[in-house]
């Protein structure tokens, strides 16, 4: 019986274990090398916590290999972490530490200093002796002897809506069944290498990282100037072999708007998953002419449902200015659809998409206010305690029997006495020819819509006139503010609370 991701890390290095890894910029570490370095840090960390278990572990770290034995190091002992990226604002970085309360925060010789600002009461530790030191196998195998399945694996720091963090608390049991049906659905193996994107304090992370672990892949962790240049980012991703990207929308927006693909297309990439936001099939296109026998996969869900909760294989054309679907639940997962009456939503109806099942993260830590809010009972369900996680989410059902995404509830405004989903504004403007993002937001103090595009210089009469032949007068924006290009916040998705700040007021 899985109850635990190590049991991954442990079957992979007995089969192939001189096999990379995990590779960055400067190491990378094979199979064995992660699981012994991982045991002998497992080691050092129980031994602070005094056999502690259940105990949250900071990572303060730059992104890279080292983190990857700090989180295995973390579960190997019985405990949780928390990744936490050394570039994140300090002011983001002590609201965390405030909430966590971490027993341990590891870290490395550059940055110890750094750490022991933030640590609080928590032990700092450096990995880099730690890691070749002495494995006490005794301990270790006393903690996977009591260990389960329900015990948190992380806890992932959300945006809150009153500007301080969320902890969202994921169990092994969760990331154990969503890499499961990950390996099913695109028949991951030995010969997937991932070319990881998303910062290890996002949770999409989680599928690299779960799966390359699971089948004894690979994982390339591209460095982060890769992304200023779509045509080194190109070449980069054929120089090293990756044959499969799981990035947020906007990472493959600007690859597919440099015009790039016409001339240094990545040939070796056979699958392309995104997740994260809207993914405009303008730019899906332009992916699809380049690579047309390459897998592409829209992937939805909350970091609250452990990162995927729906998931559409794109297998038919779409037009430019069409809306993918998010598609169906993922194995072992149950969607519900409800209304404002806490109904099953009518067909063509829209409604709330609310998750079921063993994706559901126990909650966020030491928040038991919001979780009552957010983890609900059933409203389906009067017979016994089942908890629902309430997305906040619109969707309803097209004609295939496929949910289509339409916004958030906090994106969807009242505006000269219409329901409008600024989703649908932003899809419009998307299919028009020169722009290549583009963002609405809704300013409440002057009652108006505002349309950011990325796309300097355009003809905004002409995007306006556009406009008007897909949208009804009273979703038409009364600004358009034209940008070279759109602010993206560090998880990769265009930043809105910096566009309100800017416009908005």
């Amino acid at each position: 019986m899985l109850k635990n991701v190590t049991q991954y890390l442990q079957y992979s290095a007995e089969r192939c274990p001189d096999k990379i890894a995990f590779r960055d910029a400067a190491q990378q570490l094979t199979f064995s090398q992660l699981a012994s370095q991982s045991r002998a840090l497992a080691s050092a960390i129980a031994a602070a916590v005094d056999g502690q278990k259940c105990r949250p572990v900071a990572v303060y770290l730059p992104k890279g290999v080292d983190c990857i034995i700090a989180f295995f190091a973390a579960a190997y002992s019985g405990n949780f972490y928390t990744p936490l990226d050394t570039a994140m604002p300090q002011g983001r970085l002590r609201s965390i530490m405030d909430t966590l309360h971490p027993s341990v925060v590891l870290t490395d010789r550059i940055h110890h200093e750094a750490a022991l600002e933030v640590a609080g009461d928590a032990l700092v530790m450096d990995l880099e002796e730690l890691c070749v030191g002495t494995v006490d196998d005794g301990v270790l195998d006393k903690i996977r002897r009591t260990v389960i399945d329900t015990d948190p694996l992380y806890v992932m720091f959300t945006s809150g809506s009153t500007g301080i963090p969320k902890g969202v608390v994921v169990s092994h049991r969760s990331v154990i069944d969503y890499t499961e049906w990950l390996a099913e659905t695109f028949a991951f193996s030995e010969r997937t290498v991932f070319g990881n994107q998303a910062p290890f304090y996002f949770d999409n992370s989680i599928l690299d990282i779960y799966s390359t672990v699971k089948n004894a892949g690979k994982m390339v962790i591209i460095p982060e100037e890769k992304f200023l240049s779509s045509k080194r980012l190109c070449r980069y991703l054929d120089e090293v072999g990756i044959n499969t990207i799981f990035w947020v929308p906007s990472a493959l927006v600007l690859v597919a708007n440099s015009g790039v693909l016409d001339t240094v297309c990545p040939k070796g990439i056979e699958k392309i998953l995104f997740c994260g936001e809207v993914m405009p099939t303008a730019q899906l296109n332009v992916w699809r002419r380049a690579l047309p026998n390459a897998l592409y996969a829209n992937l939805y869900g909350p970091t609250e449902i452990t990162d995927v909760c729906t998931y559409f294989i794109v297998e038919r054309e779409f037009s430019d200015v069409e809306s993918l679907p998010i598609g169906f639940p993922c194995r072992n997962t149950d969607i519900l659809v409800l209304n404002e009456r806490d109904e099953p939503a009518a067909d063509g109806e829209i409604g709330e998409l609310c998750v079921r099942g063993t994706c559901l993260s126990h909650g966020y830590y030491r928040n038991p206010e919001k979780t009552a809010a957010a983890f609900t009972q059933n409203p389906l369900n009067t017979m016994y305690p089942e908890k629902i996680y309430r997305t906040g989410d619109l969707v309803r059902y097209n004609q295939y029997g496929e949910l289509l995404y339409l916004g958030r509830k906090d994106y969807q405004i009242k505006h000269m006495g219409h329901r409008i989903e600024l989703g649908e504004i932003e899809t419009a403007a998307s299919a028009y020819r020169d722009v290549k993002q583009s963002c609405a937001l809704y300013d409440a103090q002057k009652q108006r819509i505002i349309l950011f595009v990325a796309a300097e210089g355009i003809d905004k009469t002409a995007l306006y006139q556009h406009l008007k032949t897909r949208l009804p007068h009273y979703m038409l924006p009364a600004l358009i503010v034209d940008l070279e290009a759109l602010p993206l916040n560090a998880n990769g998705k265009i930043d809105r609370i910096e566009l309100g700040g800017a416009y908005c007021g």
